[in-house]
């Protein structure tokens, strides 16, 4: 191979990628549109698993780094009926396995362990040229170019590699999230913050709910969840911050106050993010010198899967690079005959907690799965 593995996205995924490639003496280049590390905000608190995403951090080298990431407490979960009564609650006792850490932080970490060259900011893809043998050209914005022989799409979603392997396009599922943050909880927000809890909280309904997590500095994040076809998010302008916290607010008419503060009083403006999501199972014929990983890969409803397979799917074909240097389809083959089937469980499922949560018998289905999880913990 006469150049780096080319990896395009700096999210999770990637850059875990470039990190365990790295550790393996492989030299590899992230190209990444955004224009710096710190372009946006990184989103909320993530669990790491201990099957997936820890696994991929200590192959990372960069376990320990991560423990001091961790908010302790944030493991608690409590579940609540619209009425604001608490249902199921189990407290952080530190033996779930899933601590939380902010994206932010994580991401943090890992473009911190990489040599200062490997990613190039400021290169957003317009054009992807397959040239054969397994080479792929790459031409971006800015009008340069690269050429490479092993192209990685760590792109996300809307995926500009992906084209080359299949004609899959995400699909809106159904139920779109509406983010809201309050800040100094405690202080300000306190009746919602104790709703809350030191974890995370859902108060669940058929089909809608509120959903909150409590951050480090005393922040609660809150996804309003609701099944709404597309012409309903469509029509609430949300450039009009006051008209569209009234028109989510008015879905939750008579829920307890401390829960629709979450929406009412937010103090940012609230951000709807509608659930597109690639077909359960879906995989694609090998094509020379090309693969996908993470939402590229297998978008799938959030269900706390999505960052550890994407970081667990970076550091599986790193080892496989690793494993079969100057061999890059054997490299690509055996990565993907085990992505593909831990994908479609990953999607399954992540599909089923999505329904638990929001089907005709919610709370209590997802109160039944919390209660499975916790039973097993002790088993």
């Amino acid at each position: 191979m006469t150049t780096p593995v080319t990896i395009v996205g700096a999210g999770l995924g990637g850059l875990t990628l470039a990190r365990v490639l790295h550790v393996h003496g492989i030299p590899a280049t992230i190209y990444e549109a955004e224009p710096s590390a710190e372009a946006r905000a990184q989103g909320g608190q993530l669990d790491i698993h201990e099957d997936n995403g820890q696994l991929a951090l200590q192959a990372a080298g960069l376990f320990d780094e991560f423990l001091g990431l961790i908010h302790k407490g944030g493991e608690a979960t409590r579940v609540l009926d619209q009425h604001g009564k608490v249902l199921f609650d189990k407290p952080d006792d530190g033996n779930a396995g899933r601590p939380e850490v902010l994206r932010g932080d994580l991401r943090r970490l890992l473009i911190d362990s990489l040599p200062a060259e490997t990613i190039q900011w400021g290169k957003k893809l317009i054009n992807v040229e397959p040239h054969g043998d397994g080479r792929h050209e790459l031409t971006f914005a800015d009008g340069s170019t690269v050429s490479t022989e092993l192209l990685v799409g760590a792109d996300g979603a809307w995926s500009k590699i992906r084209p080359l392997l299949s004609d899959a396009q995400p699909e809106y599922v159904g139920t779109t999230l509406i983010e809201t943050y309050l800040y100094d909880a405690d202080v300000r927000h306190s009746a919602a913050a104790k709703a809350v809890g030191s974890g995370a909280m859902f108060a669940l309904a058929p089909g809608m709910g509120i959903s909150a997590h409590r951050e480090a500095e005393d922040i609660l994040h809150t996804y309003v969840q609701l099944n709404r076809p597309v012409e309903w998010i469509a029509g609430i302008d949300f450039t009009d911050a006051t008209a569209a916290t009234r028109a989510v607010a008015a879905e939750f008419d008579g829920w307890a106050p401390e829960l629709t503060a979450l929406i009412t009083d937010s103090e940012t403006a609230p951000i709807p993010r509608m659930i597109n999501a690639l077909p359960i199972g879906h995989r694609w014929n090998r094509v020379p010198g090309v693969t996908l990983l993470g939402d590229a890969a297998h978008l799938m409803p959030p269900a706390g899967e999505g960052a550890n397979l994407a970081m667990f799917d970076g550091a599986e074909l790193a080892k496989a690079i690793a494993a079969h240097q100057g061999d890059i389809e054997a490299a690509l083959t055996a990565y993907e005959e085990a992505l593909f089937p831990r994908s479609e469980s990953a999607a399954a499922g992540s599909h089923m907690i999505l329904g638990l949560c929001l089907d005709d018998r919610a709370p209590f289905g997802f109160i039944d799965f919390l209660a499975g999880a916790l039973e097993e913990e002790h088993t």
